[in-house]
């Protein structure tokens, strides 16, 4: 299991300065802690409203940001000044994240998103509505989800270079939360990303159309109470590539890594490549597990993966 598990790093790099970075200190008020083309403003709702229907770049300044805002409009790039030292804490608008967003479009680059709960169990870093979305550079923990989604089969979700960690949870009699679930999105794609400590449910559910999942590693370790590494639960096309999957001890459902069609058939799978990803299970897992496990009744591309062993490479249900 070592050998599978160190063979490639298990945090993009990219991500290690959000961990790194010295704790900073609480965001200034003698200087505005956003800003928009040198105009400073007190509360990220503001910033956001002085954009409006345009396009603009809001620089968020390194600190501790209790502070939330909803786009309805317009084209809105949040950009920490320092990468992984605009920490945005606990406060969600609408009870929903501490950023909503359904505008024309967004961008998140460098920002961690922390502590996040709201009642109704998915206290999210971002909740996106509609339009397309990049994230970048950025981190979201200890919360209930990282990212939720509505439905927006035209429009396309990008992770890059990012963390979540200890996100996740199935309690309370509530639906399930993940750290990142998306609802019926026309594409999704995940590159260069690391997964870890997860604290219920699925680390990536899924029900968009087309998926890219490529170069990431999974890490459930030191998960507890989690679920499937991936679940695309009413199918999808596309590909799951390079990825390194680990599955911990601490299991609600340990029977798959990689679930597809598990709730229902609504989008084709036919062609699904799942292929140069390594799996095992950790040290005192003595359970068998398997590496796909397949409700949709299609034929999916499974090519070649290093399996570790006690997985079976595919299983129909």
């Amino acid at each position: 299991m070592f050998q599978i598990l160190f063979r490639r790093p298990l945090m993009p790099l990219l991500a290690l300065p959000l961990l790194l970075a010295p704790v900073p200190l609480p965001a200034q008020t003698a200087d505005a802690p956003y800003d928009v083309n040198g105009r400073g403003f007190g509360r990220l709702q503001d910033a956001v409203d002085a954009i409006g229907e345009g396009e603009g770049t809001i620089r968020i300044a390194p600190g501790y940001h209790r502070d939330c805002a909803i786009q309805t409009a317009g084209r809105i790039a949040f950009v920490a000044a320092e990468p992984g030292r605009a920490i945005f804490d606990g406060v969600t608008c609408e009870g929903k994240a501490a950023l909503v967003l359904r505008g024309a479009g967004a961008k998140v680059d460098g920002i961690v998103f922390q502590n996040m709960r709201v009642p109704d169990g998915n206290g999210a870093g971002i909740r996106l509505e509609k339009s397309d979305l990049e994230v970048a550079n950025s981190m979201f923990r200890n919360s209930e989800e990282g990212i939720l989604t509505a439905d927006d089969p035209e429009a396309t979700l990008t992770i890059d270079r990012s963390t979540f960690s200890r996100l996740g949870r199935c309690d309370r009699g509530l639906s399930c939360a993940h750290s990142v679930y998306t609802g019926i999105y026309g594409r999704v794609v995940v590159t260069h990303t690391r997964f870890e400590k997860g604290s219920g449910g699925h680390y990536l559910k899924t029900r968009a159309v087309q998926v890219d999942v490529n170069d990431n590693s999974f890490d459930d370790t030191q998960g507890n109470a989690t679920n499937y590494m991936i679940d695309l639960p009413s199918g999808s096309v596309g590909r799951i590539v390079n990825n390194l999957f680990v599955q911990g001890r601490n299991k609600e459902n340990h029977s798959a890594f990689i679930a597809v069609a598990a709730e229902e058939r609504k989008n084709p799978s036919r062609g699904l490549a799942i292929a140069g990803n390594r799996a095992s299970l950790s040290d005192g897992v003595s359970w068998p597990s398997v590496f796909v496990a397949d409700w949709s009744g299609e034929p999916l591309a499974i090519g070649t993966n290093e399996l570790g062993p006690r997985l079976t490479k595919f299983e129909k249900r």
